[in-house]
């Protein structure tokens, strides 16, 4: 089952699976981009990646990652997109996990 928001897919909470959400943390420039979001929503364009050379493409595909494996919501803004962790929908599902992944050095 799947929760729709606007034009982006973004799986529903019971269909969070483990080994993708740790997937897609698993990438030092993904978890880059979810630590940046720890401390609340940014706009798509403020999220800044760790080389700032990488491609929008490349940056785009970064954040498709996170949103299918259900990690961030990406929703539109007037001409933008606002990213965000699904923080609550993750703790409900893996408790704990975020925190651990977040705080690790």
């Amino acid at each position: 089952m799947t929760e729709i928001h606007s034009d982006l897919p973004h799986p529903a909470k019971d269909d969070l699976r483990l080994e993708t959400v740790l997937f897609a943390l698993s990438d030092p420039a993904r978890l880059d981009v979810v630590r940046q979001l720890a401390s609340g929503p940014l706009e798509m364009a403020r999220c800044h990646l760790v080389d700032p050379d990488i491609p929008k493409s490349t940056k785009s595909h970064l954040m498709k990652v996170l949103r299918e494996a259900g990690v961030i919501r990406n929703l539109p803004q007037g001409r933008g997109r606002v990213l965000s962790i699904r923080r609550e929908e993750l703790d409900e599902r893996f408790p704990g996990l975020l925190d651990a992944v977040l705080n690790a050095s």
